[in-house]
């Protein structure tokens, strides 16, 4: 199954971002610390490119820290980069973002020079509420589902500190099977861009081998680790349906309600502290990826060469993608 979801206001974001940028002094990034690599816009870091950026793994809370300190320690070695983990709703975290970026950017600040800072990520990433959190008042919309804030609005958290808002953008194209799926997982992408029992098989397939311990305290499972991590995906989300109730007439499981249900234990949380991915995980996935992706253009040139399609205007994305992200 392939994960897309790229509405028509998300392309009007691409060209605003490409015209702010080159008046900004610095790009705070966004990302999921459940999922980093994934939550990392490849065409942002094409955007952007040159630009000192803060990474900015938010929902720590919910992010396994093992994982998430591995993260930073990626992110931190990169150059002009630098990266931090906070909860957007905890005040104190969030305000050490305003002296990163001064770090970043050591030359700006008074009214002369002001900070101009843009603040970018994924749909549902939780930018709108480290705004509010920053400004202290509703200072930008909120809400549970991909795509809320649809235009660009300018904050000034501080008399020489502007913060440019932008709707949240997904990748173009999502040339990385793993992360559709997990992108899907965290609620970034629209309800109608993916089927949530391939979504839910997923999931439990990396937290029967990374999380059994979680997985097992959840739904009572009572299995050995050896059983569980033998126990077919779909025989799991039926044990899922079968502890929540997903049942049809004659006892049966809803396997859709029951990939609903472990979906969204997920996102609350109702599972523990979880991490989807690693720098290397994620590292595999975009190499894999990127070659699966060169071999679809290669084919596609030669059908077109051949005659048997039109001509037609190939994306940037793919192909910039692998040079600008390298899991920036």
């Amino acid at each position: 199954m392939s994960i897309q979801w790229f509405p028509g206001h998300m392309h009007l974001t691409r060209k605003a971002i490409a015209e702010r940028v080159k008046e900004i002094d610095v790009v705070i990034e966004m990302l999921d610390a459940r999922l980093p690599g994934s939550s990392a816009n490849p065409l942002m870091a094409e955007l952007t490119s040159g630009r000192p950026t803060l990474k900015v793994l938010n929902k720590q809370d919910m992010a396994d820290p093992v994982r998430t300190a591995r993260w930073l320690d990626h992110y931190n070695a990169q150059p002009r980069t630098q990266a931090i983990a906070l909860d957007a709703s905890d005040p104190a975290p969030a305000r050490a973002l305003i002296d990163a970026c001064y770090r970043l950017a050591p030359l700006r600040g008074g009214m002369v020079k002001p900070m101009r800072v843009l603040i970018c990520g994924i749909p549902n990433v939780g930018k709108s509420t480290l705004i509010n959190t920053l400004k202290g008042k509703r200072a930008a919309k909120t809400g549970d589902e991909a795509g809320v804030t649809r235009t660009e609005s300018r904050i000034a958290l501080a008399d020489d500190f502007y913060l440019y808002d932008t709707p949240g953008m997904l990748w173009p194209r999502i040339f990385v099977p793993e992360s559709g799926f997990n992108l899907a997982a965290s609620g970034a992408v629209g309800k109608n861009a993916y089927d949530e029992e391939e979504v839910a098989f997923e999931l439990v397939a990396h937290l029967k081998v990374f999380y059994p311990a979680l997985l097992q305290a959840r739904y009572r499972l009572g299995l050995t680790p050896e059983a569980l991590a033998q126990t077919p995906d779909e025989e799991l989300i039926a044990v899922v349906g079968r502890q929540r109730g997903a049942l049809v007439s004659g006892g049966k499981v809803n396997l859709q309600k029951a990939a609903e249900l472990l979906i969204t234990d997920f996102r609350v949380m109702h599972l523990g502290r979880i991490t989807l991915e690693t720098p290397e995980m994620f590292t595999g996935w975009m190499k894999a990826g990127l070659k699966a992706d060169a071999e679809r253009a290669e084919r596609k040139r030669k059908l077109r060469d051949a005659g048997h399609i039109r001509a037609e205007r190939l994306p940037k994305a793919s192909a910039a993608a692998g040079a600008a992200h390298k899991v920036r």
